[in-house]
């Protein structure tokens, strides 16, 4: 059931927060971090892709995927391919954010699949491509019956957002993790600007992430008067 507001409205909160936090983990990781880069001696630089390309790639490119399908006031087969497309970035983004992470790993000779954190995201990136994989093939191309992509509009729906709760949630876990290594290996002031900047980052995210759900959950800008104007799908 829808809630009982406009979905537009609430995009242009989510938009400002998505460009907000994008621009907070840029500066995190350029101007405190050293920069980014996928050869380098130093090894830090090529781990800074990591927080980088998950969060611009495939908690923000993956939240503008779902408010696009609600909020464009555009014909539903130009939305559905707007869908599309920005989730295959999302997800491209992210294969190339965890291998950022495995690669900055073995050559520094730190271990793999370690923490919660990168546990959560193996699941997260898989449920993310068989997400994306299943709704191509039965909501895409060659696109499933009228009955079958009915029957599995819900489970479409309720797999996406649970997909990417976990993914928010992932990443504040992630910004957390990094922080406290920071703190305990590099000195890193508790109270000093670093350490600031990356909490209110996560905020920022967990924000966005609450606003893309919300969006989600409200009345489409569309004018007719069908269940896809009270639902997310991506049929």
């Amino acid at each position: 059931m829808a809630v009982g507001i406009n979905a537009m409205p609430v995009t242009f909160a989510a938009h400002a927060l998505a460009v907000i936090a994008a621009i907070m983990v840029l500066v995190w990781n350029i101007s405190y971090r050293g920069g980014l880069a996928w050869e380098a001696e130093n090894k830090n630089l090529i781990f800074n892709l990591h927080p980088v390309l998950m969060l611009i790639g495939f908690v923000i490119l993956g939240g503008e995927a779902i408010i696009s399908y609600k909020s464009l006031p555009l014909e539903k087969p130009v939305k559905k391919l707007i869908h599309l497309i920005l989730h295959a970035i999302a997800l491209a983004l992210g294969i190339w954010g965890i291998c950022a992470a495995f690669k900055n790993h073995n050559e520094s000779g730190i271990p793999n699949l370690y923490s919660l954190h990168s546990w959560i995201g193996i699941g997260v990136i898989s449920l993310y491509a068989f997400q994306w994989v299943y709704s191509f093939v039965v909501f895409f191309f060659p696109g499933g019956s009228s009955n079958l992509r009915s029957g599995l509009l819900p489970w479409h729906a309720i797999l996406g957002l649970f997909v990417y709760i976990l993914a928010v949630g992932n990443a504040a876990l992630g910004f957390l993790e990094k922080l406290t290594f920071l703190e305990s290996g590099a000195k890193l002031d508790k109270y000093g600007a670093e350490a600031f900047l990356v909490n209110f980052t996560a905020i920022v995210t967990i924000l966005f992430g609450s606003l893309v759900v919300l969006t989600a959950s409200a009345k489409s800008p569309s004018s007719i008067d069908d269940a896809d104007s009270y639902s997310y799908s991506a049929i």
